[in-house]
């Protein structure tokens, strides 16, 4: 490359912190009109991962698009990162990817290798996916941006949907939080080397071997933690499933320096407009605020977040482990309460 650019300068906000709020989205997306197909299994209405449409007794096709802008200065890791959490709304659904499409922004006066590296980054993760990696399309754009469109494969009557949690459900999270705070810590230059290694390599790790997991047992309920933070889809999957998540702060697992720059006041954007949303819906807390803040913290290629029964969490928790994910069990599903959020 003739010249190193970095990235992550280039946007105020920084892949999925970038998210329009759920808030806004909701009020959009009501004025739009319904589509009715009985083969359309999961659509609009739940806010799930994505969509899941039937083709057969033994076959749906599961479809979703993700892109932002760069969440890392390395263009290589840019497009790895991008592209696993792309790939992610297939496995909150239990599915396999199969097909994905680019889907890119570039300015037209930035070296074209740096192009290539993001496109090779995200090439190199499809195919750890198991995926094939069929075309895509570019535009100019001042800001560079980068994603895919997904196409997964399940079968119609074993997939995962953001609600369906049930009283007494444990909560299991794969992947450590705190990577909007990190991530804002590298953008300030006031990041240590330790945190940065660890936030990017979760960021580029596949969600597919905690998928896989997941699946030799039953999963009530299953979302990713993306750019709403774990608080904002956590209330989706409370509020679709008619119960209250209760969220033990202590137990989340976290990234390294989490606490020291939740507390220097390192929080993202969109760590307010997430908890402005939930507040909305009902939040009780009485957790600290930096932990509060972590619960909020947009998450780019976060990890799944699934209720389980409370009998087989021993055994799940030792499939994760073996994975060599740091999972962490955070909380539970308890019967609807006045609130559909708690923060202990």
């Amino acid at each position: 490359m003739k010249k190193k650019v970095q990235l992550t300068k280039l946007a105020p906000n920084c892949g999925c912190a970038a998210k329009v709020g759920q808030g806004t989205l909701a009020g959009v997306l009501g004025n739009l009109p319904k589509f009715c197909d009985p083969n359309l299994l999961v659509g609009t209405d739940t806010s799930d991962d994505a969509a899941v449409y039937k083709v057969s007794d033994d076959l749906a096709m599961i479809q979703t698009l993700d892109f932002f802008t760069p969440v890392a200065d390395d263009p290589y890791d840019f497009g790895q990162i991008a592209a696993a959490n792309a790939l992610s709304d297939v496995y909150a659904m239990g599915g396999v990817p199969k097909t994905a499409l680019n889907i890119v922004a570039f300015p037209k006066n930035m070296d074209v290798e740096i192009l290539g590296e993001i496109l090779r980054g995200g090439a190199d993760k499809v195919m750890e996916a198991g995926a094939v990696l069929a075309g895509g399309h570019t535009i100019q754009d001042d800001t560079p941006k980068y994603g895919l469109s997904v196409t997964g494969f399940v079968n119609p009557k074993k997939f995962w949907k953001n609600y369906g949690a049930q009283t007494g459900d444990k909560l299991i999270l794969t992947k450590p939080l705190g990577a909007g705070i990190i991530n804002t810590a590298i953008k300030a230059d006031l990041v240590s080397e330790e945190a940065r290694t660890a936030v990017l390599a979760s960021m580029k790790l596949l969600n597919r071997s905690a998928c896989e997991a997941f699946r030799k047992f039953e999963i009530h309920a299953c979302t990713d933690i993306t750019g709403f933070g774990l608080g904002g889809h956590a209330t989706e999957m409370a509020a679709a499933s008619d119960r209250t998540i209760v969220i033990d702060t202590e137990k989340l697992p976290l990234f390294p320096d989490v606490e020291m720059y939740a507390s220097m006041g390192l929080i993202p954007g969109g760590a307010y407009r997430n908890r402005e949303y939930a507040n909305k819906t009902g939040v009780k807390s009485s957790a600290v605020l930096w932990k509060e803040d972590v619960v909020f913290d947009p998450q780019t290629s976060g990890g799944l977040l699934a209720a389980v029964p409370e009998k087989d969490v021993p055994y799940i928790m030792e499939e994760l482990n073996a994975a060599g994910l740091q999972a962490g069990v955070i909380g539970e599903v308890t019967d609807r309460q006045e609130w559909t959020l708690e923060l202990r």
